[in-house]
């Protein structure tokens, strides 16, 4: 699976942003997708996660109730809503998928998956 991310920038705190990845080489509908970030001199962390049908999600309680991941199968893509972005989100994000063989699994932990995307940096000014 290749992942390719898109949609990082810079933004006021406050506003929102989309964050794309878009994967080729394996039919979306059988890998469990997620974000992860890592901002300057911290370790990388779980922000949400998806699992292969969509139906299922999870989220870092840092982010809960202002991010929403979703996907789309049909389009090969996972995508990260980002509202109410706050200075502390700040970070590059990436994209991760894992060949799942439950449909309804959800995977936190970045050892969990064996693909990742390049990273598209987000940057939130205060």
């Amino acid at each position: 699976v290749q992942l390719q991310a898109s949609g990082g920038g810079l933004v006021q705190a406050g506003e929102s942003l989309r964050l794309s990845c878009a994967a080729s080489g394996r039919p979306f509908m059988y890998v469990a997708t997620g974000w992860f970030r890592q901002a300057p001199g911290k370790e990388r962390e779980f922000v949400a996660g998806i699992s292969r049908s969509g139906s299922v999600t999870t989220y870092a309680d840092s982010v809960k109730g202002r991010f929403t991941i979703s996907k789309d199968n049909a389009k090969n893509t996972v995508y990260l809503q980002m509202n109410s972005l706050e200075s502390e989100d700040t970070a590059v994000y990436y994209c991760a998928a894992k060949e799942a063989s439950s449909v309804y699994s959800v995977y936190s932990k970045a050892y969990e998956y064996g693909y990742w995307g390049q990273g598209t940096l987000v940057t939130v000014s205060s």
